[in-house]
């Protein structure tokens, strides 16, 4: 019983702030799990899309996100963490309030388009309030008990939203959309009442200012590294699974005890393997371990191509381990460049700038990455391990590039090794 009680204590986030946060990302979870898993089923059936629109949808979408991240992230730092995260989630709700209306393709992309600007708008808030409330030591473990209560309220979004298609009705299908836009304006709320963070001041400054950021050529460099370390998770969502279908003789619903296999390790072991991630030289550290587990990982899944019966159940499930591990340790690393990296009045702006940088490289990753690895019928799996081994050999200078170079628009020393993150300037707030 005391066992029971200890792993559980593991599992609960400190009180205050960091289990707020928690509690919240379970939350919106459980309303996004339920949504994803039967929108194209919503889509479909309820708006009468083909999955040609669907698909041209959702690639405008992410064209927006591209050219709407920077801005949004200028913005986020105008009006501060808090507000711009309430704002999100309130945007978010009023739009998958708005889906059920839908008559028309363009009304569709229109509501995707928005959708994609409020998700950013919010995440950016989400993160600058984080660091902007919460001590420099404890942002990184506070972001990993979110990510892991995330994951637990995505899961059992998913069963809502397999309850949801078992009715096989439109008015079930709309009511998992309207379940989401519900949490998503519940959530807004409760973003509104947490404790006020200092306010930082920023100095008026121009809108060519803020683009200054992409000459921070150390920083956006690194942003560029980071974006291609995520190619792990199109690897793990994607391509993968593909690779099982396409190429080996691995059962169907081997797919969905792989992506609960994964569910299972980052909810129980986020916040254990966020450890060490508390300085650049750690940061460091976990992607070049990360990098190299998945170079490992991608020899391993094409030898799935080659094995039958129980082996290949073995190696599958030993690829998604391995991955997943990646997995744990660049979003603990990734959390500490987002947050003690930037400068604190222009949190926002870097956000963008490395959104702007990540969603530009998604556009590429799951076609690059289809091609190397099922088109080639295998050896292209040794090409994208050598990515990753370039990622690892890659990281350390980079990261020390950062290390040693002050940042656009910050006056303080740059954040050397050991360096805490700045304290902001800040004035009284009312709450």
């Amino acid at each position: 019983m005391d066992g029971h009680r200890f792993a559980a204590s593991r599992l609960l986030p400190p009180p205050g702030l960091p289990r707020a946060i928690a509690y919240q990302s379970a939350m919106v979870a459980v309303g996004s799990g339920t949504f994803l898993t039967g929108s194209i089923v919503f889509f479909t059936e309820v708006l009468g899309l083909s999955a040609w629109q669907i698909g041209v949808g959702f690639s405008i979408a992410g064209l927006a996100g591209v050219l709407t991240s920077l801005p949004l992230g200028a913005l986020a730092d105008r009006i501060g963490g808090q507000r711009s995260w309430a704002l999100g989630a309130l945007g978010s709700a009023l739009t998958f309030a708005a889906y059920p209306l839908v008559r028309s393709f363009v009304g569709f992309v229109v509501l995707m388009v928005v959708a994609a600007a409020t998700d950013s708008f919010a995440n950016a808030g989400r993160t600058i309030y984080t660091a902007d409330a919460m001590p420099a030591e404890d942002r990184v473990r506070t972001m990993a008990y979110a990510r892991s209560y995330l994951n637990a309220g995505f899961t059992l979004g998913t069963g809502l939203g397999a309850v949801a298609l078992a009715f096989d009705s439109p008015a079930a299908l709309v009511a998992m959309v309207l379940l989401n836009s519900a949490l998503s304006l519940l959530n807004a709320a409760l973003v509104t009442r947490l404790p006020a963070a200092p306010v930082v001041r920023h100095d008026r400054t121009t809108t060519t200012s803020r683009w200054a950021v992409l000459k921070d050529l150390p920083y956006v460099t690194t942003a560029v590294l980071l974006a291609v370390m995520m190619f792990h998770a199109v690897i793990l969502v994607e391509i993968l699974p593909l690779w099982a279908i396409t190429h080996t003789d691995a059962p169907k619903p081997l797919l969905g005890a792989m992506l609960a296999l994964n569910t299972v390790l980052v909810i129980t072991l986020q916040v254990p393997a966020a450890r060490g991630a508390d300085s650049l030289p750690g940061a460091a550290r976990l992607i070049r371990r990360g990098a190299l587990v998945t170079a490992i990982a991608c020899p391993v899944a094409a030898l799935a191509g080659r094995t039958g019966g129980w082996w290949t159940v073995v190696v599958l499930l030993g690829v998604v381990v391995l991955v997943t591990t990646t997995e744990l340790w660049f979003s603990a690393a990734l959390w500490f460049f987002q947050t003690n990296v930037p400068p604190a009045a222009s949190r926002g702006v870097y956000l963008g700038t490395a959104q702007t940088v990540s969603s530009t490289a998604d556009v590429f990753a799951p076609v690059g990455l289809t091609l190397l690895a099922i088109q080639t019928g295998g050896w292209g799996w040794w090409v994208v391990a050598a990515i990753f081994v370039g990622c690892a050999l890659a990281a350390g200078p980079a990261v020390r590039w950062v290390a040693r170079t002050p940042r656009i628009g910050d006056a303080a020393a740059p954040p050397g090794p050991s360096t805490p993150d700045p304290e902001p300037v800040v004035r009284p707030t009312s709450a």
